[in-house]
């Protein structure tokens, strides 16, 4: 099997790459300079000759969700069309289509994680964009699958973003600053490296097409993931609580967007708990001595 993985420096693309070493995987790195998902001949002349067992593998996006409300024709442009363009060309050469999609696409009204068969209703142009991605990826491609992840870490961070969340927390604890973090707002972390060894798992398996949420196990309000990144990595500061109202941004977001999954366990695989995640980031990152945990 042949994966064309677009955004391979990215915090997912990174780590498929890693993942994917020393397996039957051949796997074609393509960066923006390479292939912008917006460009459909760029498209073509990247895919080059996939066949019907290969995959191509979308982690492109658009997702600095603040600028989404304020430019929403650049988000739909590489959140949908561009989603719309990768599944189509794949089509072409009958080849399956991987799309990442978010916990966004849902408001966070349902109270408790949302599975795949919840009914998405986004709040913010960001998540509207990814959820008409979904869709038209779909309509491309009988052959998808999409899989949604949330506030994802990973070793490659962020360049979008700037890194991630488990670093800007590092950062404050490292220089014996406070943390002021938000504990009313509920997710599930996304480590990037478990990500990448689920949706490779997936492949391998040739589990049916469809939906699938590959965050890491359980949830956390954003205070206690800044605590246990605080405590983890032996910083005994106190992380100071907020509210999201104190905290006003331009676009809307979810009270409760954590996920879980039931499709995963129909093929027999299951997501390790975020704890056991951010720690395995956390020693790789050399924040904490492996042979003391």
């Amino acid at each position: 099997m042949k994966i064309a993985l677009i955004g391979a420096n990215g915090q997912v693309g990174s780590d498929i790459l890693t993942a994917a070493r020393g397996s039957d995987i051949e796997v074609v790195s393509l960066t923006h300079d390479r292939c912008d998902v917006r460009d459909r001949r760029s498209l073509d002349g990247a895919f080059g000759a996939l066949g019907p067992h290969d995959v191509v593998v979308n982690t492109a996006a658009y997702h600095r969700v603040d600028e989404c409300e304020t430019h929403p024709e650049e988000s739909f442009a590489v959140n949908a069309c561009g989603a719309f363009n990768a599944a189509a060309a794949a089509k072409e050469r009958r080849a399956a289509i991987v799309n990442f999609s978010t916990d966004y696409v849902f408001s966070g009204s349902k109270g408790e994680p949302y599975v795949e068969s919840d009914h998405p209703d986004p709040i913010n142009v960001y998540g509207a964009s990814k959820l008409a991605g979904e869709m038209l990826v779909r309509i491309a491609n009988e052959k998808h699958y999409i899989v949604r992840v949330a506030s994802v870490f990973g070793i490659a961070g962020s360049s979008g973003k700037g890194g991630n969340f488990v670093e800007t927390i590092m950062a404050k604890a490292k220089s014996g600053q406070q943390a002021h973090v938000v504990d009313d707002m509920v997710m599930s972390p996304s480590y990037s490296a478990d990500v990448a060894g689920l949706l490779l798992a997936l492949l391998e398996r040739q589990a049916p097409y469809g939906t699938y949420h590959l965050a890491n196990g359980g949830q956390c309000s954003w205070h206690e993931y800044a605590a246990a990144i605080y405590r983890m990595s032996g910083h005994s500061t106190e992380v100071e609580r907020t509210s999201s109202l104190a905290r006003p941004a331009p676009a809307r977001r979810p009270p409760n967007s954590a996920l879980t999954s039931e499709n995963l366990a129909r093929v027999g695989l299951y997501a390790r708990p975020w704890r056991e995640g951010l720690e395995d980031y956390l020693k790789r990152k050399g924040y904490i001595d492996a042979a003391k945990v």
